[in-house]
């Protein structure tokens, strides 16, 4: 499937979910004395849906690459700092909430290194190389695929209606 926007990508609302669930953590009572571990925490876990859009904008494969992949350092970063609060004394009470968020967390991973692996594997380097020839190329080929599957179609009822 091809994506227009990012607000589309599963990955994105994924990494949004992910800092809805940060931003809900830290807005509990424990942070409240801890503003350096709380800003980290949320700046890290913004910048998982941030670099995937401005990948997302930038109309190369290349720079879009450069993108996820930061993204994904991102979200290894926001993983880190679960497991620093997990081995905090005063903050174990918070286990249960920072086990589902690491979850989260590693499914954004997963999707960008899946996402980042089939770029790597295309041919097609972006949006800002596609030019007019490019799209009638693209285009003729859609249509002959449509043609082809119309005339298999037709081949196919031909058998069914000559075997009766």
């Amino acid at each position: 499937m091809n994506y227009k926007r990012f607000e589309d990508l599963p990955v994105w609302n994924t990494a949004i979910d992910l800092a809805v669930e940060i931003y809900a953590l830290t807005d509990s009572i424990y942070f409240r004395r801890r503003s350096s571990l709380k800003d980290q925490i949320e700046r890290a876990a913004v910048s998982v849906s941030n670099n995937i859009a401005e990948g997302f904008e930038r109309g190369t494969n290349n720079e879009l690459l450069a993108f996820l992949y930061i993204s994904r350092g991102s979200a290894g970063e926001v993983r880190s700092m679960l497991c620093l609060l997990e081995r905090i004394p005063a903050l174990q009470s918070l286990n249960k909430e920072t086990e589902v968020i690491k979850k989260r967390a590693e499914s954004c991973s997963r999707q960008l290194k899946a996402w980042a692996q089939s770029l790597q594997d295309s041919k097609f380097q972006g949006e800002r190389h596609v030019n007019q020839r490019t799209k009638r190329v693209d285009q003729a080929a859609r249509e002959r695929g449509e043609f082809l599957k119309e005339l298999a179609e037709i081949r196919s009822k031909a058998a069914t209606k000559g075997g009766k």
